[in-house]
């Protein structure tokens, strides 16, 4: 059975449904932010398992992350800059002429244009959560999932 509330949880529901505790303005600030950042209609591109290469010795600095959707592979490798963080990129396949990468943070987008093999390299990249989207030319864009990177 459960528990009726206590009086102290009653008042603070009763407050909050009458108005009475504003939302907070930095909570407002996030949120207006969030909302921002989406991209209506966009295919969300998901994490695939990167496969090791064999043979191979890595120092475990450069982190390296898949993501697939609606047709592409999208290939980044991150690697720590003097406590930021750089971005290299492949998508495979190359999504035509005119297909422009966003290398997007919540504070802010840099834009590149796709080398003829379809890569990309954004510096500089301040540590924290990162999304890349390709806007294509002849489809939706492809967005992958937010991500968060560290130095």
């Amino acid at each position: 059975m459960p528990h009726p509330p206590d009086d102290e949880a009653l008042i603070a529901a009763l407050r909050l449904a009458s108005g009475l505790d504003p939302v907070p303005e930095r909570v407002s600030a996030a949120a207006r932010a969030a909302f921002a950042l989406r991209l209506p209609g966009a295919a969300v591109a998901r994490p695939v398992a990167v496969p090791a290469p064999s043979g191979v010795r890595s120092a475990g600095r450069d982190r390296l992350l898949r993501f697939g959707a609606d047709g592409l592979v999208l290939d980044l490798e991150i690697e720590p800059s003097a406590g930021l963080v750089d971005l290299a990129g492949q998508i495979t396949p190359h999504p035509g002429a005119g297909a422009l990468v966003e290398v997007r943070t919540p504070r802010l987008t840099e834009s590149r244009d796709l080398s003829p093999a379809g890569r990309f390299a954004v510096t500089g990249l301040p540590p924290g959560w990162f999304s890349v989207v390709c806007h294509r030319p002849d489809g939706p864009p492809v967005a992958t999932v937010w991500t968060r990177i560290g130095p």
